[in-house]
């Protein structure tokens, strides 16, 4: 196997990651006005993504990176094809880490409100907007025979793309609800278990389409990851009706690894398809840096990975157990200004 398809499946494996982790952070916090019924409610479903959801981050940090230095063309051509709607995943991103930061500053109803509003747009947006990016990638866009887009913003909101939005956005929630459940205590468990539900559905329907939306467009197979995918939100959703948290958590999780080993298999061997002329497409050779330079990243990566996933899990079971309301101290803040 060539070093240009290692890195390939790489990257595919940084950004399963990252909608695996992030996924749920994206879900709970899409769920926070919905579920949090109070302002202690909102406070718990805060704190089960709080010791976490920065690290997780570190999971698309590495992916542009990684993508940056052994795609060089692939990141370029990405960047300035997808420029607007990647600013706005930026400033949803930004916003959001802001806003758990913030939003107890100031001992005030009206404040902790606002900043929750921002949470859940800043979750739910990037939750649509990563489906619609990705679904571009898939699907191509047009490029010329410099590999430049020519395309405008409304390009990529065709009728694929959005549909992957729908689909990565009802899947988040749904493993976000079933992180929550598996998470909480009492009511607040009770209505992850009974929102999960619904949403297990949303996702299967939509999710559904899309990935049968994908196979036939790409075949071979993605027809069989597809399948899987499918298999494993049924059984999320059957898990989910039955109580069983872990193993609904485990299905989800696994169900977001088989989507986007669909979306990476059918994309391949291009990285960034042209709709214009198939000669013009960036793909794994074309677009990748020198060999030395996928050498140099090899033992960088074969050293440090061990020793970045070893921390994350360590953290995460650390922070292991379920969170109730018993365990939010007393509100503080500074108190709201008089006028």
């Amino acid at each position: 196997m060539a070093l240009t398809d290692i890195w390939f499946l790489l990257i595919a494996v940084l950004w399963t990651g990252y909608f695996v982790l992030e996924g749920f952070d994206f879900g709970v916090g899409t769920l926070l006005r919905i579920l949090g019924h109070d302002d202690t409610d909102r406070r718990v479903l805060i704190n089960t993504i709080g010791p976490v959801w920065d690290g997780n981050e570190v999971w698309l940090l590495v992916a542009g990176g990684a993508t940056f230095a052994a795609f060089p063309l692939w990141y370029s051509s990405l960047f300035s094809g997808f420029y607007l709607a990647l600013l706005l995943v930026l400033v949803a991103l930004i916003l959001r880490g802001v806003a758990f930061e913030f939003r107890g500053k100031i001992d005030s109803p009206r404040w902790r409100n606002a900043w929750d509003w921002v949470i859940v747009g800043g979750s739910a947006a990037p939750a649509l907007l990563w489906g619609v990016a990705f679904g571009n990638i898939v699907h191509g866009v047009p490029l010329d025979a410099q590999h430049h887009f020519t395309g405008s913003f409304f390009t990529l909101l065709n009728p694929y793309a959005l549909l992957g939005g729908l689909a990565t956005l009802s899947l988040f929630s749904f493993h976000g609800a079933v992180f929550l459940a598996l998470k909480t205590t009492d009511a607040l468990r009770d209505r992850a278990r009974a929102i999960s539900r619904a949403l297990g559905g949303a996702a299967i329907v939509v999710g559904g389409g899309f990935l049968a939306y994908t196979a036939v467009e790409h075949g071979g197979w993605a027809w069989l990851s597809s399948a899987v995918a499918a298999v494993l939100l049924a059984a999320a959703v059957l898990f989910a009706a039955g109580e069983r948290d872990g193993f609904a958590f485990a299905s989800t999780a696994g169900a977001i690894i088989a989507v986007t080993f669909t979306l990476f298999w059918s994309l391949y061997p291009d990285v960034l398809p042209s709709t214009t002329d198939p000669a013009f497409s960036l793909t794994t050779t074309n677009a990748s840096s020198t060999p030395y330079t996928l050498q140099i990243m090899t033992w960088v990566a074969v050293a440090f990975t061990p020793i970045v996933l070893a921390y994350q899990a360590w953290t995460y079971w650390v922070f292991r157990k379920r969170i109730s309301r018993a365990s939010i101290p007393a509100g503080g803040g500074l108190p709201a200004a008089r006028r």
